[in-house]
């Protein structure tokens, strides 16, 4: 859809939020399903919120082919219904009525993939649903908003041969046979919902079953339902389910209480999920797992993906938003719920520090750029574009915030009561925070200022040690920089969860603030300074703050090199010994970027910590291994006034090599070591060991050339498609002459496997050679990529423009050329791909001056295009005019 209105007509504002005039107690839908030419048939029963309000009914619709309407069983007097704006406006005189619609829509053309649509071919894909955030109006005239809640009632009606499998929301209610061949399911459900939850799918799929007994003796069919060739390689995502309702329960006290929960696997969906009550449809790739053509990650993101989707079951369907601009309600809590439901059963440090590397990579450059925005942003004008990690990931760390504040059992009481309060209701981020403080008789409503304000606040701390009284002063401060549209901050709660050590990396005994699950402390800076004693301290301390990022912050200080070599060899909490570690090889980083290389004092003792890692068996290898990784380019120019991405990655480079060289044997020994990680299962222990051994092999290949004959025999010996890609990777990013047949060889055997294929072309669209631009345009004419795919889009053209900075960045701009060609051609076919990829452009101004020009003419030239979607005309505007 083009442009036809001004930015001004579209935006929406959190302040002009009115409830709805009119409420639909029911909608009863009859589909008559096919590929081309689809019929709906509606019946909404609708009533005056205020029956005294004379406001006509506005019904929300898109695309839509009206073939007829009735108003209470009769034809509508003329003049009462008409089309205003986008809407269908019906004056009613009563304060009740039953409206009936019937339209047609043709699913095969929908490329957008919103609404009713095809995956997959014509005479083999399958017609599903995806109505987040404003898809149901593609489908019928509804009210299509969170705050109306309606109990569905559906039937679906199709041949049964081209669609064998008919399955929506809800409880089953009754199917049976149709003349012609065609045959009929009913699906009622008791819960009332908004119509961003409805779900329909109807297709030739295969289906594995299994069930669970709920706390409350329920007895819950389990089905995931998939193409035939993959439905076998749905067994983790079961287990994942059967572990999501335990945890849940277990965890937060939840219940499942429909009879079924089906979910669905299909290779074209924008998201990665979606939640619709009791049918939960999945993009392919978080569902699909075995050993043979699924990675260590991916069964861990199975794992977590299927609990997100889940635990929405709660937070966000039977407690559902009141607008769009509480979206992080549901989206930041779940994340949070799924961030602790996979370290409760993984890793919990590993985790961490994923979503803190992911904050600091994305979010944090969110927060740094023109498409800053708040977790509650106060306006948008296309609501898709704010499915973003700000919402997502920022959202879930103020979450973690308000559950470190609270203690576990406080915050568990506080969910019970936001549960209590609000089944079946649609609320606000308010209504949240306030049931947390009930809950716990305090007053939490300061924290709401995450919600509102944007920015990431630098957390800066200076100590004062007076060897006289024996007395430490810790000071800290904080300061959040402008953002789009907001100027001036203010201060914001932050919670600093804090450990001394003495030189020697002993823990000192502190006693101030609240004591946290690691025997440290927490004390909460809620003003722009504030100073802490703390009594009996000997000598000057090592402090180690932020222990498990207690809070999405950007740490500095003045802590010496000395102390972050001693917190990377000593610190107990796992996670900030990683993050010292980090801390470390930033300062060495960012020296070789301002002088040429490193201190060499602080490289020795970075090395030295690293050396004592490897040594130290106690340490969980997952965390070794990231200890082991220097931070990406993107993370690491975050911080950056101005970014030369060449200067950047030579600096990194040169850093990864160094490490590499002075642990040589060290890696080489423990790389043996894990010989028999390889064929050790798909357990937390087993993929933590092969994610270290992976590891290790790739810092071989940087020390030295010879190691690239190891790297080979790693491939031809991988017995996971783990192994075989780090191998793979390895080779093919340093221009290794066999790449070429490997890649062929690697193409060939998963030739007919797209999950596997898209990793493939991700290998290539990643490699930091000069000639990376032109192989990705090469490989976007392959006849294994698909436009219209976005697991293809995301794989080749995203992996290049968000991942590959080097040569994204490319001095003569032909990545710039050819990530902006592209968005063009993708934004006529699904605008919200188009315009998560015009994203990779939102930190232009932050690049040399060159770059900065080159990338501007890029935007400016898209924004030209008339034809350009609503998606990506928000993002091109917000990039050029520096308006969040």
């Amino acid at each position: 859809m083009s442009v036809a209105e001004s930015a001004d007509d579209r935006v929406v504002r959190l302040e002009d939020y009115v409830p709805p005039a009119w409420h639909v107690d029911t909608i009863d839908l009859v589909f008559d399903l096919d590929v081309d030419a689809t019929e709906v048939r509606a019946r909404l029963h609708v009533r005056r919120v205020d029956p005294d309000s004379r406001e006509p009914l506005r019904l929300d619709g898109e695309g839509l082919e009206l073939l007829g309407i009735d108003v209470d069983g009769g034809k509508p007097p003329a003049g009462t219904v008409r089309r205003s704006g986008g809407a269908l406006v019906i004056d009613l005189a009563g304060a009740k009525a039953v409206i009936e619609t019937h339209v047609r829509i043709d699913p095969a053309a929908n490329h957008a993939l919103q609404g009713l649509y095809l995956s997959g071919g014509r005479e083999r894909g399958f017609l599903l649903t995806q109505c987040e955030a404003e898809g149901f109006r593609h489908i019928t005239w509804s009210l299509d908003r969170p705050d109306v809640l309606s109990r569905y009632r559906v039937e679906l009606r199709a041949d049964r041969t081209r669609f064998p499998v008919l399955l929506a929301g809800g409880n089953a209610d009754g199917h049976g046979e149709l003349p012609d061949g065609r045959h009929w399911a009913r699906f009622d459900d008791p819960q009332p919902k908004p119509s961003y939850l409805f779900a329909l799918v109807a297709g030739r799929l295969e289906c594995i079953e299994d069930e669970f007994t709920t706390a409350e003796q329920r007895r819950v069919r389990l089905v995931i339902w998939a193409p035939a060739d993959v439905v076998s390689r749905c067994r983790h995502a079961m287990e994942s389910l059967k572990a999501a309702f335990a945890w849940d329960e277990r965890r937060f006290g939840r219940c499942y209480r429909l009879d079924a929960f089906h979910v669905v696997a299909t290779d074209d969906f924008t998201m990665g999920a979606m939640e619709n009550t009791g049918l939960n449809i999945f993009n392919s790739k978080y569902l699909v797992a075995d050993p043979e053509r699924a990675t260590d990650d991916d069964f861990r993101h199975v794992l977590a993906v299927v609990g997100h989707e889940y635990f929405h079951n709660w937070t966000g369907n039977r407690v559902t938003c009141r607008d769009w601009f509480q979206l992080s309600l549901k989206e930041g809590l779940t994340v949070y719920r799924e961030q602790e439901f996979e370290a409760d059963l993984c890793s919990r440090t590993l985790r961490r520090i994923e979503d803190v590397r992911t904050l600091w990579r994305v979010q944090f450059g969110e927060d740094a750029g023109p498409l800053a925005h708040p977790v509650r942003p106060a306006r948008y004008a296309e609501i898709n574009n704010f499915y973003t990690a700000t919402v997502y990931d920022k959202g879930a760390e103020i979450v973690r915030m308000l559950a470190m504040r609270l203690g576990r059992d406080g915050f568990r009481r506080g969910m019970d009561l936001y549960f209590e309060r609000h089944d079946g209701a649609a609320v606000t981020v308010e209504d949240f925070v306030a049931a947390l403080g009930d809950g716990n008789g305090c007053d939490l409503t300061p924290w709401l200022a995450w919600y509102r304000q944007a920015g990431t606040p630098v957390l800066t701390w200076s100590g004062r040690h007076d060897r006289a009284t024996r007395r430490f002063e810790l000071t800290l401060r904080q300061h959040t920089p402008p953002t789009p549209g907001q100027a001036d901050k203010q201060p914001l709660p932050i919670p600093v969860a804090l450990a001394l050590f003495d030189r020697a990396g002993r823990p000192l005994d502190t006693s101030l603030g609240d004591a946290d699950a690691g025997g440290g402390q927490v004390v909460v800076l809620d003003r722009g300074e504030a100073t802490w004693v703390i009594d009996d301290v000997d000598e000057a301390p090592v402090v180690s703050l932020l222990r498990g990022f207690s809070a999405p912050v950007r740490l500095a200080g003045d802590e010496d090199w000395r102390d972050l070599a001693v917190l990377a060899t000593h610190e107990t909490d796992g996670f900030n010994r990683w993050f010292s570690a980090d801390a470390l090889a930033r300062r060495l980083f960012n020296a070789a970027l301002a002088r040429g290389e490193p201190d060499a004092p602080a490289l020795a003792a970075w090395i030295d910590s690293l050396r004592a890692a490897l040594g130290d068996a106690s340490l969980d290898p997952a965390t070794l291994a990231e200890m082991l990784t220097v931070a990406d380019e993107t993370t690491l120019s975050e911080p950056l006034a101005e970014v030369d991405p060449d200067a950047v990655h030579a600096a990194r480079d040169a850093l990864e090599r160094s490490l590499a060289r002075a642990l040589e044997d060290e890696l080489a020994s423990r790389y043996r070591q894990l010989a028999d990680s390889a064929h050790a299962g798909t357990g937390p222990q087993a993929q933590a060991r092969r994610r270290l051994r992976n590891r290790c092999l790739a810092l071989l290949c940087r020390a030295s050339l010879a190691h690239f004959k190891l790297a080979k025999r790693h491939y031809d010996d991988a017995a996971t498609l783990g192994d075989r890609l780090v191998a793979l990777t390895i080779l093919v990013h340093a221009g290794d002459p066999s790449s070429t047949s490997l890649l062929d060889a690697f193409a060939g055997r998963h030739a007919q496997d797209a999950l596997v294929i898209d990793k493939w072309f991700a290998v290539q669209a990643t490699a930091p050679g000069p000639d990376t631009p032109e192989r990705v345009d090469a490989l976007s004419a392959h006849a294994l990529f698909r436009w219209e795919n976005p697991n293809k889009v995301h794989a080749l053209l995203a992996s290049f423009g968000l991942r590959n900075p080097s040569q994204f960045h490319r001095a003569d701009g032909g990545g710039y050329r050819l990530v902006g060609a592209a968005i063009a051609r993708i934004d006529a076919i699904t605008p919200q791909v188009a315009a998560r990829l015009a994203t990779a452009f939102g930190g232009w101004r932050r690049f040399e001056p060159r770059r900065r020009v080159l990338m501007r003419e890029v935007l400016e030239r898209l924004s030209r295009t008339s034809s350009r979607s609503r998606d990506l005309d928000d993002i091109l505007r917000r990039c050029l005019d520096g308006e969040g």
